[in-house]
């Protein structure tokens, strides 16, 4: 399986490490570019020092069909300040001057097809990403995808979901590497009061598929949902709750310091949890 050739990406050795240590993992999301990108760098950083494990960065697109409206505004910000795919790339290059944390790529296929395959997984590679999210590739159309992205040593990423059925979620576990990200509930992304109540038995199905570690995203926002997660799931994914904590703050910097507060927070309640795996031995 293709993943077996990738455990060499600081994804997959900062989920080691997590797992290790009985640790649920944060996946934090951020939109690069939203307000600028050097907003972006100070941000990226502040999460990181804050105990974020895996910092995914949005590019940002013009018509972002699965994002709710949070992200939509934080990509039509993006785009108001110039933000391009090579633009992020170069940001990824700034950010690991004085970081190493696991940095995925969180894109739409059409910016990354203008660029050209090619050409994007080696720029991405050289600039020291390690994985890339497709919002809107699915893994029956992946084939040259990962096969070019997996020669430059990138780790690639598919959404599951409550609709994906058995078959297709072992297509999507046969496609990725890294993490799978496990959407919690249909519809598009935003913050909600609780997770649904099918997520653990949504769990146990896509465990049968898989070795890899789950992350969990769509709705998370509370330490309180990072606590239920920490025996069913390896990761929590927060997107929506951080971009609106950049939307509201009247500055990068305030906005840095109300991210650190919050994945902070969201750190110790899962350092609190228990991985899935020792729940299940």
């Amino acid at each position: 399986m293709a993943s077996d050739t990738h455990n060499s990406t600081r994804i997959s050795k900062r989920f080691a490490e997590l797992r290790a240590s009985g640790e649920l993992g944060i996946v934090a999301y951020i939109t690069a570019g939203d307000p600028s990108l050097d907003a972006t760098l100070k941000f990226v950083l502040a999460l990181a020092e804050a105990g974020a494990d895996v910092i995914e960065l949005g590019v940002p697109f013009s018509d972002p069909l699965a994002d709710g409206p949070t992200i939509q505004r934080a990509s039509e910000r993006a785009l108001k300040s110039g933000t391009t795919l090579a633009g992020v790339l170069e940001l990824v290059r700034r950010i690991r001057l004085s970081s190493q944390v696991p940095l995925v790529l969180f894109s739409y296929y059409n910016p990354v097809l203008q660029m050209g395959l090619e050409k994007f997984s080696s720029a991405a590679s050289q600039a020291g990403a390690d994985g890339v999210l497709i919002t809107d590739l699915t893994p029956e159309e992946s084939g040259d995808y990962r096969r070019i992205v997996h020669a430059h040593h990138l780790d690639t990423i598919f959404l599951a979901a409550p609709t994906s059925d058995d078959e297709r979620l072992q297509k999507i576990a046969a496609g990725s590497s890294g993490f799978l990200y496990l959407i919690s509930r249909t519809g598009v992304t935003g913050a909600k009061d609780s997770l649904p109540d099918d997520l653990p038995a949504l769990l146990r199905r896509t465990l049968q598929f898989t070795q890899l570690p789950i992350a969990v995203g769509f709705g998370i926002s509370l330490p309180g949902h990072v606590s239920v997660l920490g025996g069913l799931a390896d990761a929590a994914v927060v997107g929506s709750a951080l971009v609106s904590e950049i939307e509201k703050a009247s500055s990068p910097d305030s906005a840095a310091t109300a991210l650190r507060d919050r994945v902070k927070i969201l750190k110790e309640a899962a350092r609190r949890g228990l991985s899935r795996r020792e729940v299940a031995l």
